[in-house]
């Protein structure tokens, strides 16, 4: 059993989760899994987060607060994306958790509506506040674009995607995203 410090069973507990529901999905990881790798009881994972929903909860308001590809200047907002996440879903780039999370996790469905609400919480939010005359649509419309883009370079891992100049793909998906997130 760990030492007794709040702070550090509590982080234990939420990245043990992070790659618990990040592997296999929300559905097919239990409490006692998470409190095994986390090197703690069932018990206090529920002491701590009430339930294994309020544990997930916990992991998406973290892996959503997180900053993967978006960045803070209206001026260079559709770049920045566009050369983040290129960069992000290149071959050789380490996983994005916060994708494969929600890819793993949304076919439950009070799964996806926690990741729903963390999505629009930190991450549509984050565009709005950026881009405050813009609304919602067109930040929700590029999501959905990112998400499309991962789910074909890096989990198909679409030949052309991964072959094309680097380069080309930044500057077609800067025109895509300048579209979506015009006033």
């Amino acid at each position: 059993m760990r030492p007794r410090n709040a702070a550090a069973t509590r982080e234990a507990i939420l990245n043990s989760a992070l790659d618990a529901f990040t592997r296999a999905g929300y559905d097919a990881v239990g409490v006692r899994e998470i409190a095994e790798s986390a090197g703690v009881t069932a018990m206090l994972v529920n002491r701590y987060f009430g339930s294994k929903e309020g544990l997930f909860a916990e992991v998406v308001e973290a892996a959503m607060a997180e900053r993967t590809v978006l960045t803070d200047d209206p001026a260079t907002l559709a770049a920045d994306i566009a050369a983040a996440l290129v960069r992000r879903t290149a071959p050789d780039a380490g996983q994005l958790d916060p994708f494969l999370l929600m890819l793993r996790s949304a076919p439950n469905p009070r799964a996806a509506e926690i990741l729903r609400a963390g999505i629009e919480r930190h991450v549509e939010k984050h565009l709005a506040d950026v881009l405050p005359d813009q609304g919602r649509t067109g930040p929700a419309l590029a999501l959905a674009v990112i998400a499309g883009f991962w789910v074909m370079r890096t989990l198909i891992g679409s030949t052309e995607l991964n072959r094309a100049d680097e380069a080309v793909v930044v500057k077609k998906l800067e025109k895509v995203f300048s579209v979506l997130l015009a006033e």
